[in-house]
């Protein structure tokens, strides 16, 4: 049997990781519900509500085509609801 060396940084790590083991799911959450509304200020042009700040988040299509994809998967549409984008 190895004996396993503790440094000062796994000691950090697995308080880090004892500290957000009850929270993983509520973190999850809050970041999926983070990115959904990201998707809504970057799709929002689309869905016929005012965005201020289209010409900013225009350069960001094709990296959200992606997750527009799998979100739409994951709300249970078969086929992309918007007409602008055919991501499948």
């Amino acid at each position: 049997m190895t004996e396993e060396k503790w440094s000062f940084k796994k000691i950090v790590k697995l308080y880090d990781e004892i500290l957000s083991l009850q929270h993983r799911a509520e973190i999850k959450r809050e970041i999926r519900d983070q990115d959904d509304l990201f998707m809504l200020l970057c799709f929002s042009e689309m869905l016929g509500i005012p965005n201020p700040v289209s010409y900013y988040t225009l350069e960001l299509y094709p990296e959200m085509i992606e997750k527009f994809h799998d979100w739409h998967l994951r709300m249970g549409m078969e086929k992309s609801p918007l007409d602008g984008i055919r991501c499948c």
